[in-house]
């Protein structure tokens, strides 16, 4: 259910805040946001919500060059496609998914292609199986990811052939979806 709330409410957000230098002083509703300070904590929330998908871009980002290795779960080590998607939401947000692409898959919300936003992942048919390769998307129809062995963690854009034919789903990440934890800090 909360999953459902925040986009209605970051459309809100990006609306009134939009509207916000318009509102007449006639306006009771416009006048009652402000005064009851709604207006301001929509703001924050849309801050909050570009803030994490900065976080996660700069995070994956910071993974380029990190040679692949099949198994791997640190940049020390070398890293596979979902232990990279793995390190950078547990490095940037503190939530730990689920160790395998497929178990990723299934422990997100499935969106359409067209709904994708920076942070949220991308997954592919490379190896004749559903959920088989996984990347994060960036934007602009690139993403990050680690492609096999003897390369290294880099960006690659959705839209070529190769990844076109491939394309297996789209999917966002939510902190309280089943399969994925906060990392706790006691």
């Amino acid at each position: 259910m909360r999953f459902i709330v925040l986009p209605v409410l970051l459309l809100a957000a990006c609306s009134v805040a939009v509207a916000a230098p318009q509102i007449e002083r006639n306006d009771e509703i416009g006048r009652l946001l402000v005064d009851q300070g709604l207006i301001a904590q929509l703001e924050q929330v849309r801050q909050t919500v570009s803030d994490r998908t900065s976080t996660l871009v700069s995070g994956a980002m910071g993974f380029i060059g990190v040679p692949y290795r099949r198994g791997g779960n640190t940049a020390e080590t070398g890293l596979d496609c979902s232990g990279l998607v793995r390190a950078v939401y547990n490095q940037t947000l503190g939530l730990v998914l689920p160790r395998r692409a497929e178990e990723q898959a299934a422990a997100t919300e499935k969106i359409d292609r067209n709904e994708l936003k920076p942070g949220d992942l991308v997954f592919f048919n490379t190896m004749r199986r559903a959920f088989s390769h996984v990347g994060v998307y960036i934007g602009d129809g690139k993403f990050v990811h680690a492609p096999r062995t003897g390369a290294s963690v880099r960006v690659e854009d959705m839209n070529g052939s190769y990844w076109q034919r491939r394309f297996n789903g789209a999917r966002r990440v939510q902190a309280d979806a089943s399969g994925v934890t906060p990392v706790s800090g006691d």
